[in-house]
């Protein structure tokens, strides 16, 4: 089963993406508010495309296992908000989750290879890797693999 979240009002609408080809488009209207509006069918197999990693959310008792794409620069991430302004926000219900808690920032080194140093926004509630608390201003560097917790939601890089 999949989700799409109305745009307008973001309520979510549930449909079975099994009875739909690739590529076919689809065309909705939101319960709540009576937007209509139309998604495409992805390969649902298909990766996340992206040149610089990405960060799982993973599968908790609050939400769906979600996969964030990440870009060149500063990843900000939070809690999905209409209208916040960050650039890698996630699904969550979690309550221990800011909207705007923690950033990964990708570079690359000398040699060509990515890096990628994980830093807390001063959060509620505090950004944990290997269940060691970042302190305030600091930065750590972060490899694929790595596991990190921000409130109750767990987050593990897959790097390139």
């Amino acid at each position: 089963m999949k989700r799409v979240r109305c745009p307008k009002c973001d309520n979510y609408i549930i449909f079975d993406e099994t009875k739909y080809q690739t590529g076919q488009s689809l065309v909705f209207q939101c319960d709540k508010c009576g937007k209509q509006f139309g998604i495409r069918i992805n390969t649902p197999s298909q990766p996340v495309n992206s040149n610089c990693g990405s960060i799982i959310v993973i599968e908790n008792v609050f939400h769906f296992k979600q996969e964030l794409p990440l870009h060149m620069g500063d990843n900000v991430i939070g809690k999905y908000q209409k209208g916040n302004p960050i650039n890698t926000p996630f699904e969550t219900v979690d309550p221990s989750v800011d909207l705007n808690h923690c950033t990964i920032n990708v570079s690359k080194n000398k040699k060509g290879e990515f890096c990628y140093t994980l830093s807390d926004n001063n959060s509620n509630t505090g950004t944990f890797v290997d269940n060691i608390e970042l302190k305030p201003r600091e930065k750590r560097r972060i490899e694929d693999g790595t596991l990190f917790t921000i409130g109750a939601t767990s987050i593990i890089l897959k790097a390139i």
